[in-house]
């Protein structure tokens, strides 16, 4: 039967950059953090075309006080003379208009390649941003234009003389459209540092003009100027320089029918591997054509090599890729003309002739560096067929594992107090530091859901083993066998039985250490927990505050503070401490003195060294009760700078460890020594 309501007056026309703020998720990718920051990306890449087609060396953005965000390069300026077709300038068309852009002119536009297109990521920031002004010198003059909400408040106007060449954009992100509009400093410092190494010889400057910068800024300066001359070969030295390295990085670039090649590759002594690719300077996450062509021509090459020299006899079996990617960093870029990504987020590259350009280059620049370097070649081909070696006793130890599991009766370890719901998304499994704290949590716990796996002592550190040491270590062998997933070539994330995962630990510094060495298991061996959101840090109080009938729990000093002063009375501890010096020097506390002391309400407050201290009932009020309890979710929004963060805390080099802490020291709170 038709819906007579349904007729055309129910289909809505959105004119102009409507869409864009309907549904600025399908242009920016979300409306949070990441979003956000997206906004500069979409600028700033308009900025790195002009330099990749030498126009410019020099980007500005800055961070200014009143919120809004200014972005200056010395290219050659938007055009600003009339658009032969819509009659009005063209720096109005691009900033106004979805898909009107700069990079679809052909050969004659001045752009090979390309990773922003005026007018459409300057339009879409145009539209969600409640005030941008564009400025552009070119032609000897300074031309002006402001927006609001994407819609032009007067058209382009000349104001005045300029002897240089250049655009700016100052625009102020929408409150109505973003969950937050405070920039990142940190975040933002990290993507340009990657975009400086992409393009060798640019300078890219960052300034944090805030007067009340957040406090997590605070710890870098005002003023950051990257400029590297390197390129990629620079970014991999960057990227190890907290490993123990292979040689130095084995740099190569060639121009191909295709677009331009650029790898960089170094060796660690360590077993992670890094391997990031870029096209167009695009950070392409998801990988694409060129990281596949680059992924199997160094597993051929290499295979190659040890054949032709006799480090691989014929009776052994080819090298795989694992094994030639184990303790490898390496960046791919590519630039092509016509680069086909995949989303509006461009985390992927489609152009499969990439894959045979990237291909035939490393092929041919590898062969050719590793018979040049016979002692390098050597030395990167054993760390392989270690790797070999390696990957052989972690498959007979998993298999060892999974047969083991097996045996035990449904594959889980004995002292695993599973959950009797079978469904995983309502299932959470908590990691308890110890077996007293264990004992206290399967007691308190609610059984329908919530399944409790005690871990004895610290587990095994991941960063410095193989797959074959890890599973030696019974604590990561019952964590492996519980989640239900399996590891290394066998891993199935779909098999995962609970789709929650909490690490609960005590709130002192082993606690801290115990957190942290599962955290870098995680991050190793199953990153896909971060990106799906199953982590969890379980907020147990470090307080138990008491006053007559009145009781609550806190979970930091400075909320024992704000306690202790609503309830007008003083640490109980302080006063006993006082008490005791006017005993000493002979004061009995008598008269007004004392009856004033009696007056004072007196707290009872218990600190929590560990979880075993509390009783069943107190971990489930505080800790486990999904009605009450605070639980920190741990996600991953640059995998790079995780990746470095947990290669520097948890890998065998001492030095950048030591730089790491005495620099970030004094940013700690609640440091329990």
């Amino acid at each position: 039967m038709a819906d007579k309501k349904y007729t055309a007056q129910q289909i809505q026309v959105l004119e102009g950059l409507e869409p864009v703020r309907k549904r600025p998720g399908m242009y920016i990718g979300s409306t949070d953090s990441r979003g956000l920051h997206h906004l500069i990306v979409e600028i700033v890449d308009n900025a790195l075309d002009e330099a990749m087609a030498g126009y410019c060396n020099h980007i500005i953005i800055t961070l200014q006080d009143d919120g809004s965000c200014n972005i200056e390069d010395n290219g050659r300026g938007i055009p600003v003379d009339p658009h032969p077709q819509l009659k009005k300038s063209a720096l109005e068309v691009v900033l106004t208009t979805l898909h009107a852009g700069g990079k679809f002119g052909g050969d004659d536009s001045g752009y090979k390649v390309s990773s922003g297109l005026h007018g459409v990521g300057s339009s879409v920031v145009n539209a969600l941003s409640t005030y941008m002004r564009a400025e552009v010198c070119r032609d000897g003059f300074r031309y002006v234009q402001e927006y609001k909400r994407g819609k032009p408040v007067a058209d382009v106007k000349k104001e005045g003389k300029s002897d240089k060449t250049g655009t700016l954009i100052q625009f102020t992100p929408d409150t109505e459209i973003f969950d937050t509009v405070e920039f990142n400093y940190d975040h933002i410092l990290t993507w340009l540092r990657q975009q400086a190494y992409l393009t060798s010889g640019i300078t890219i400057s960052i300034m944090d003009a805030r007067k009340k910068r957040p406090e997590a800024d605070q710890k870098y300066p005002k003023l950051y100027r990257f400029h590297f001359v390197g390129g990629v070969a620079a970014y991999v030295s960057h990227l190890n320089e907290s490993s123990q390295r292979i040689g130095d990085p084995i740099h190569f670039m060639k121009e191909m029918p295709e677009g331009k090649v650029e790898v960089a590759i170094q060796y660690t002594q360590g077993f992670q591997e890094c391997v990031l690719s870029f096209a167009n300077h695009v950070h392409t996450v998801e990988g694409g054509h060129h990281l596949t062509g680059f992924k199997a021509a160094l597993t051929r090459t290499i295979n190659a090599y040890a054949r032709q020299f006799g480090l691989l006899k014929e009776k052994d079996d080819n090298l795989t890729a694992d094994d030639v990617r184990e303790g490898l960093t390496a960046v791919v870029s590519v630039q092509l003309a016509e680069p086909q990504f995949e989303g509006q987020t461009k985390g992927k590259l489609g152009n499969a002739e990439m894959k045979t350009a990237v291909e035939t280059v490393v092929n041919e620049q590898l062969a050719r560096y590793l018979e040049e370097h016979p002692t390098e070649a050597k030395e990167v081909v054993n760390k392989c067929l270690l790797a070999s070696r390696a990957r052989l006793a972690a498959r007979a130890a998993r298999d060892s594992v999974i047969r083991k599991g097996a045996l035990e009766g449904m594959t889980l370890p004995g002292k695993l107090a599973d959950c009797s719901s079978k469904d995983p998304a309502e299932c959470e499994l908590y990691i308890v530091e110890g077996e007293s704290a264990g004992g206290t949590a399967k007691q308190g716990r609610k059984r329908e859901f919530q399944a409790i796996l005690p871990l004895k002592g610290k587990i095994l550190n991941v960063e410095q083993a193989r797959l074959d040491r890890m599973l030696a270590n019974n604590e990561i062998k019952s964590l492996v066998v519980a989640m239900g997933v399996g590891i290394g070539e066998v891993k199935d994330m779909s098999k995962l039985r609970y789709h929650r995962i909490v690490i609960m630990t005590d709130a002192d510094v082993d606690g801290a250490h115990i957190r942290t060495l599962v955290l870098t298991f995680f991050f190793r061996h199953f990153p896909e927990l971060f990106e799906n959101g199953n982590i969890y840090i379980a907020q147990p109080p470090l307080y138990k505050i008491q006053k007559g009938k009145d009781m609550r729990y806190v979970f930091s000093d400075d909320e024992k503070a704000a306690t202790l002063a609503e309830w007008g009375a003083k640490d109980m501890e302080e006063e006993e401490e006082v008490e005791e010096e006017q005993l000493e020097e002979g004061d009995t506390g008598g008269g007004e003195e004392k009856q004033s002391s009696k007056r004072k309400p007196r707290v009872n407050i218990q600190r929590y060294k560990g979880l075993g201290e509390m009783t069943a009932q107190q971990l489930w009020e505080t800790t486990m009760d999904p009605e009450s309890r605070i639980m920190l979710q741990v996600t991953m929004e640059d995998a790079e700078a995780a990746n470095m963060v947990f290669s520097t805390l948890m890998g065998s080099e001492v030095a950048p460890r030591k730089k790491f802490i005495q620099s970030h020291a004094k940013t700690v709170k609640n440091l329990d020594v």
